[in-house]
């Protein structure tokens, strides 16, 4: 075997490990490589100056040895390391149950609620007005902050959901793209949308989506607002506001 070469053996732990979201016995790891050791998350990286795979390995039995001689404690990181898809994945094959809390550097709270690997509920600072599905789309979109895992929540919500990760970031990431193709062209969250005075093109070209969107805009104004009470997602809903804006039915402020 190359010398540069690393592996990583599981040797019948309770909860397995995992490499990229597989659970494995035996694989051999390569730079990039996520490895999920019970409440740990590493990431294998090129090292800098002689480290070989003795210390690679040496590292491995370290954390896991630390993992059987303390008591459970929340998983912690950072999504910039290990990205929100990636880490619902992980989560999802080694059916995790609990709470993944996700901080921000601009002081939202997203929360993403699991039982057994599958997502029944999620919120952004708690707000009621925003779905759990809306909640976990713009938590798609952050690509810094900090995250853990707290232990599971026994709360009862009225409106839980029932999706596993890979039916969500399928449709997520699909309206991630969509919305990422758009975004330049909208205006700041903070900004007013104001009725256009007088309306001068027919209504009744509008779409009923689009007629919900316009009433939205006129009794809160806020575009931050027009998108959390909108019931359409946040693509569909920035959709309709540029081609309310585009047609001259709003105009910003």
């Amino acid at each position: 075997m190359q010398q540069d070469q690393i592996w990583i053996e599981d040797l019948g732990s309770t909860n397995g490990t995992f490499v990229n979201g597989e659970k494995i016995k035996r694989a051999r790891l390569k730079e990039g490589d996520r490895v999920l050791i019970g409440t740990s998350i590493l990431k294998v990286i090129a090292g800098e100056g002689a480290r070989d795979s003795t210390d690679a390995k040496r590292d491995l039995e370290n954390v896991a040895a630390a993992r059987r001689t303390t008591q459970a404690r929340t998983m912690s990181g950072s999504i910039e390391e290990v990205p929100l898809p990636d880490l619902l994945q992980l989560f999802a094959t080694s059916k995790k149950n609990g709470v993944l809390v996700i901080r921000t550097e601009s002081d939202d709270i997203g929360k993403i609620f699991m039982r057994k690997g599958v997502i029944y509920y999620a919120s952004i600072n708690d707000l009621d007005d925003v779905p759990p599905m809306k909640s976990i789309f713009r938590m798609l979109t952050w690509q810094k902050g900090l995250f853990d895992l707290d232990p599971p929540d026994e709360r009862e919500f009225a409106s839980e959901i029932n999706l596993s990760v890979q039916e969500v970031l399928m449709e997520g990431l699909r309206q991630l793209d969509e919305f990422n193709e758009i975004r330049s062209e909208l205006p700041d969250l903070n900004t007013r949308l104001v009725l256009s005075q007088p309306v001068i093109p027919p209504l009744r070209d509008l779409k009923a989506e689009e007629l919900d969107i316009l009433q939205l805009a006129h009794n809160y104004g806020h575009l931050e607002t027009v998108l959390n009470k909108s019931l359409a997602t946040d693509l569909d809903t920035v959709q309709s506001i540029l081609k309310l804006i585009k047609g001259s039915y709003l105009r910003p402020e």
